[in-house]
């Protein structure tokens, strides 16, 4: 059986950043930047009150009793200029621009109006709260790097910086496909021994998170024709990924099928738990994922490994698991030959320190122990036992 991390890399080197667009900055959410962005001006373009108050000479205010004639009322966004003199100044709101001969904002909480005169009742050093010409950033200068998944605050700046549009990276198309007779979709008739599906469910919710384009083919049955259907229009997206049947069972049908539509197999069967039966290739530049249809191992599967192939198309470039220490909080036995991935609960102990208890029950049928854990953690294969306080490495769950 082919390494965890041998087919993990197989699959992200597969993949390449699809081609880029224009979309308008107020769709760019999640988006991964083709382009770096720069900024079309200078913010703020000129010396700018920070504080409603007085724009005055710090030379003028430093000596008391001192008083200064208004000349003028500047407020943000005005076009009207003065030029201000010995012992002069202006009244000057937040975001207006400093007229010539001024230094510094006097607010106006110290200082005290009689007419077109203005009391200094507290002296300030040059230049306070003035924001100065470029403070934030100039003409120019780099807001957001290509391969940078845009943020809230990432299209803050780019607005600012006065770009409408951005190039960014199309969103790839997944289609998903569960097989198998034994499912039926949430809320249907169910009949004999049949069970709901869920992978479909929680695997386009994966793409949608991820900023891709989700297809959901809905269920395709245990039997050639079904399945051949269901891939004619799966294999229309960038990647199919698949549910079941990947496995070596007589109604395991999905790699065969494929293989009708001249699958070229990377691997199958991976050293890990949950997971081992899990298919990747393409068909006509067509990424195929089959993964396991017990829904726990869909989940993890999908996360390792669906997702980092998401991620290359969309061009992000930084694959490496975000893994992070935690304790033990129960012992474990040893390991055997597959590296595993454990449901764990999440807590922190007196310490402030992470501790990663695991369920006693891993079965990869339970997703109610997938949704009360708050990570994975990773066991090395043929790792010892180990106890409880001892450090571990964990994937944190969202």
């Amino acid at each position: 059986m082919l390494s965890f991390e041998e087919a993990r890399q197989r699959v992200i080197e597969a993949f390449s950043p699809l081609a880029s667009e224009s979309v308008p900055i107020g769709q760019a959410l999640g988006r991964v930047l083709a382009e770096d962005v720069t900024a079309q001006l200078t913010m703020p373009r000129k010396d700018v009150s920070a504080m409603d108050g007085y724009a005055v000479r710090a030379a003028d205010i430093q000596t008391f009793p001192c008083k200064l004639i208004i000349i003028g009322e500047l407020a943000a966004g005005t076009t009207q200029e003065f030029e201000v003199g010995p012992g002069q100044c202006t009244r000057i709101f937040t975001g207006a621009p400093l007229p010539v001969g001024t230094d510094t904002i006097l607010i106006q909480e110290n200082a005290k109006r009689d007419g077109d005169n203005v009391q200094v009742l507290e002296s300030c050093s040059l230049g306070r709260y003035v924001r100065k010409a470029g403070l934030d950033f100039s003409e120019g200068n780099t807001l957001a790097t290509r391969g940078q998944r845009l943020s809230v605050r990432d299209l803050a700046v780019i607005a600012a910086g006065n770009n409408p549009t951005v190039s960014v990276h199309r969103r790839p198309r997944v289609a998903i496909l569960s097989t198998g007779d034994e499912i039926v979709e949430p809320g249907a008739p169910m009949h004999g021994n049949q069970i709901v599906s869920s992978n479909s469910i929680t695997l386009t919710a994966m793409v949608e998170a991820a900023g891709a384009e989700a297809i959901n083919l809905g269920i395709a049955q245990d039997n050639r024709e079904s399945l051949a259907a269901a891939f004619r229009k799966g294999l229309e997206a960038d990647l199919l990924v698949t549910t079941g049947g990947a496995s070596v069972g007589e109604h395991d049908l999905v790699k065969p099928v494929l293989a009708e539509f001249g699958l070229e197999l990377d691997f199958w069967k991976i050293a890990m738990r949950p997971g081992k039966p899990l298919i990747f290739g393409a068909v006509d530049g067509t990424g195929i994922l089959g993964l396991p249809g017990n829904p726990v191992s869909s989940y993890v599967c999908g996360l390792l490994f669906m997702i980092p192939a998401i991620n290359a198309m969309m061009g992000i470039n930084d694959h490496e698991l975000p893994l992070e220490p935690a304790i033990l909080g129960d012992d474990i036995p040893a390991n055997d030959q597959r590296l595993e991935f454990m449901r764990a609960r999440t807590s922190r102990d007196k310490d402030g320190q992470l501790v990663a208890t695991p369920f006693s029950k891993q079965d990869s049928s339970m997703l109610s122990r997938l949704a009360a854990a708050g990570c994975l953690i990773l066991r090395p294969a043929h790792g010892p036992a180990m106890s409880k306080g001892d450090g571990v490495q964990v994937l944190t769950l969202n």
